[in-house]
């Protein structure tokens, strides 16, 4: 990945929609989630004792918006003026919460889809680092996603192979909308008994999740 980030540094929007939806689905099915979550705004990231935040937003359209911040490394200010992260962005972005976010300075990216490319603002020469790389890796990396829902799920390292295999199956069905229940239980049984103190996983919640993320073709 660049720095600053380039928008070809991300993966699709199907895919990053698909992944961000499965952290958010794996943190459900737990009895004390933590960090993820799912409403009406999209997927939200607020993690490792808030130095970094990202939220994927899933439009209408089927466009996604991929959004936040690295309190570690976004430059959010050049020469003392706050950067306009959503200058020129289409007319179909969540203007109302996005305008929310900025005037809070929580950007420090701001990347919208559209017609299958990724889209950001053209960023000033002093701007060194975005900070996607430190907040989300895992946009442009197949491993890093792997290995941070294993993580997330507390994944032994027996059951490693098949939660991967059962990871990829789901989201090769979620990238087409087709996820069941089936195979949301498939991939939990495959991450294994989970962590002692956060409980078993469960595919209930876990499912809701795909359900009101459009994963399912019902929502």
């Amino acid at each position: 990945m660049h720095r600053p980030s380039r928008p070809e540094d991300l993966d699709r929007a199907d895919r990053v929609w698909a992944r961000a939806v499965a952290f958010a689905l794996l943190e459900a099915a737990t009895e004390k989630p933590e960090g993820y979550w799912l409403d009406e705004h999209g997927v939200w990231c607020d993690a490792s004792a808030g130095s970094y935040w990202w939220r994927a937003s899933r439009a209408e359209n089927g466009n996604v918006v991929f959004c936040g911040q690295d309190s570690d490394s976004s430059c959010t200010h050049v020469d003392g003026r706050q950067i306009d992260f959503l200058a020129g962005g289409p007319d179909w972005l969540p203007w109302e919460q996005l305008r929310e976010d900025a005037e809070g300075n929580l950007f420090g990216f701001v990347y919208w889809s559209q017609d299958g490319v990724w889209h950001r603002i053209d960023y000033p020469e002093q701007l060194d680092d975005d900070g996607l790389q430190g907040a989300a890796e895992w946009l442009g990396s197949e491993e890093e996603f792997r290995s941070e829902a294993a993580a997330l799920a507390c994944v032994r390292r027996s059951d490693e192979a098949a939660f991967t295999d059962a990871l990829t199956r789901f989201l090769r069905r979620a990238e087409a909308r087709t996820v069941d229940a089936a195979v949301v239980a498939e991939l939990l049984t495959a991450a294994g008994p989970g962590d002692e103190d956060r409980g078993p996983l469960r595919v209930e919640p876990a499912l809701d999740v795909a359900v009101r993320a459009g994963l399912t073709g019902q929502s």
